[in-house]
């Protein structure tokens, strides 16, 4: 169960204004923390704190491929994003490096409490409860892992294990 405080935003948040393109050049996890949603909400990542939750309309994470969007939510502390939908790409680039996300029509408020349950795709806010889709397990399995690359080093090593 993930609960955090709400963040919202609209529809068609594009990975330009998630992390602006001048912050690409860099590998520091902290530059894109500090600079996460700049493009649309210059004082995001002063407000943010850990285990916090994005909730957006439709298309959320269009635009450019950059694995560098859901980086820098997730560095910044985001615990979740909770979205009408998803462009692919964000969508998959999230689960890769380990930043939970589900597709859910959800209805609330700024700095409303926002209750995720990944696992039987279930949202509860202001005590409503919405419906959106269920990850299957073997993506859940990946974000429990930490993302993709942690997700493929723990299966080599209990392969490894059990080749001994």
């Amino acid at each position: 169960m993930i609960e955090g405080r709400a963040w919202v935003y609209g529809d068609n948040i594009d990975t330009d204004v998630i992390i602006p393109g001048k912050y690409l050049r860099t590998t520091d996890m902290q530059v894109f923390a500090e600079h996460a949603m700049e493009g649309i909400d210059p004082e995001f990542s002063s407000k943010v704190q850990n285990g916090d939750v994005i909730v957006a309309g439709d298309n959320f994470g269009c635009g450019s491929s950059r694995e560098q969007a859901p980086l820098a939510l997730k560095h910044a502390g985001v615990a979740c994003v909770v979205a009408k939908s998803f462009a692919r790409i964000f969508f998959r680039n999230a689960i890769n490096v380990g930043l939970p996300v589900m597709e859910a029509d959800v209805e609330c408020s700024e700095g409303d409490t926002v209750k995720i349950d990944l696992k039987n795709g279930i949202v509860e806010v202001n005590n409503k409860t919405f419906k959106g889709n269920k990850l299957p397990d073997f993506l859940l399995e990946i974000l429990t892992d930490g993302g993709l690359v942690a997700h493929r080093r723990k299966l080599q090593k209990q392969k490894k294990d059990q080749n001994l």
